[in-house]
Formats: C-alpha cells, structure tokens, sequence
C-alpha cells in the first residue's frame, strides 16, 4: 500500500491532468454540468456492477472513474468560481465531524445501530437540513433503493416493527390482496389497483430484507447475474448441439438448465 505522502503526490497529479485537459482537450474543454450528468450515472452503475462481482482490479479502475467526474465539477466550478475541490473535501470533512459527535463529541454509540439512530437525529438538528425524517431521500434513487432507504429512515425514529418476524404477516397480507384483485380481472390483468398491490407487495418484502439485515438490491443483482450465467450456459450448450433457442422444447431448456445449476455446485 502507498504512504499517505505518495496517495497525495497521485491526488496532486490528477488535479494537474484534470488542469490540462480542461485547457487543452477540445472534449474536456467543451464540457458542462449538463453534459457529463448522464455518463457520471452510467458510470456510477458501472462501478456497482463491479462491487457485485467482487472484482477487485475492476473496482479500483471504476473508482478511477468515478473519481475523475468529481475532479471534473470541481474543476468547473472553481472556473465560475463557485467552488473548487478544496471546498468539496472541506464540506465533506466538516459534515463528517458533524455526524460523528460519537467520534468527535461528547455522544456515545455501542453499535452501528445506535450510530444509525444517532445520525437521524443530528441530520434533522443540521443547520440548512432535511427538516423532515424522509426530506433527504432523493427523487431520482431506483425504486428499490428508495423503499429500503424509506423503511430505513423511520426505523431510525422508532416506525418499525418491534419483532422481525411480524413482518411476514405483512407479507402474506399483500400477498393475499394482489391475488384477489388479480382474480376479479382474470381476462384484463393490468389495472391500477393490481398495479398497486403489486407495489405493496414488493414494499413488504423490501422491509423484510431489511428487517433481516439484507440489501434488496445486492440479493435482486445476485439472482440477476446467477439467471444470466444459467442462461449462457443453456445458449451455448444449445450452440453447440447446432440448435436455435426457439426451436426447443421448455422441457429441453429446463434440462440444460439443471445441468447450468450442477455446474455452480
């Protein structure tokens, strides 16, 4: 690992490329706030989709990119001279000590739980602050993330279930719900109380991963990644048998997808 001399020296070299390509590079130089909104997203997606895989060498190129966006805005906005990337890193730093009296205070936290409930309440007293419990979330989170960053938040002030397992009741509960109303439509199935009882029944579950200390969208990118090996396997076993896909039997493609599964064992 680098001393923390040299991790400055790489800091200071990038800030002096990001300098040159903003100076220099017809791209970099043409760029705005605007313009490079979209890629930071499609490169924040990227650097997820590496933490998913556990790719370590992936990660740290990802973060790379990452990295780069936000050497970029500051770049840009010491140019209107709003800010620079001395006043991103002290805000941070101040924002920080401000969450962390446990640390920096006179406050005490046993766990990370206690560190969660103590962070609702210190970002509620923030001077220019949320001033409600769910105020912070933002509007453009994925859906997922939102529901778990919901429950999460007013768990924090005491909105939560006192046990975890109360929570399937719940589940069944809307389960139920969406059945009934999936049988009063059986020949038109899309309308907007199935719709949301659909949604209520993902919100449920979604509290339940919570509840049991999993995160909805690692489990669901999981089960994602783990289809499109399956997948893969079953194309290219039928490649090889010189077979289109849509020329099989569902029972020929569910033999090869066990034999996808026996695979992973």
């Amino acid at each position: 690992m680098h001393t923390r001399e040299e991790q400055l020296a790489a800091f200071g070299r990038l800030l002096d490329i990001m300098d040159d390509l903003r100076e220099k590079c017809p791209w970099d130089r043409k760029q705005t706030f605007d313009s490079l909104r979209q890629n930071t997203i499609e490169e924040t997606f990227e650097l997820a989709t590496a933490i998913s895989r556990h790719d370590m060498t992936e990660i740290s190129k990802e973060l790379g990119d990452v990295l780069l966006h936000v050497v970029f805005y500051a770049k840009m906005g010491s140019e209107t001279e709003d800010f620079d990337i001395a006043d991103v890193c002290n805000r941070l730093c101040d924002k920080l000590i401000f969450r962390h009296p446990h640390v920096y205070g006179d406050e005490a936290a046993k766990n990370a739980e206690d560190v969660s409930h103590l962070w609702e309440q210190v970002k509620l007293k923030e001077k220019g602050g949320n001033k409600t419990v769910l105020g912070g979330i933002p509007d453009g989170l994925p859906s997922l993330v939102k529901a778990y960053r919901i429950q999460d938040k007013v768990a924090n002030v005491g909105f939560d279930w006192e046990n975890p397992e109360d929570v399937w009741d719940k589940v069944k509960e809307e389960i139920a719900e969406f059945e009934a109303e999936m049988r009063k439509c059986p020949n038109d199935p899309i309308n907007d109380q199935m719709v949301n009882e659909f949604g209520d029944l993902l919100f449920a579950l979604i509290n339940a991963a919570r509840l049991y200390k999993i995160r909805p969208d690692n489990a669901l990118e999981q089960t994602n990644l783990k289809f499109m090996r399956r997948f893969n396997y079953v194309e290219q076993k039928a490649r090889e048998q010189g077979r289109a896909l849509q020329e099989m039997s569902l029972e020929e493609m569910d033999e090869l997808w066990n034999e996808a599964k026996k695979t992973e064992k």
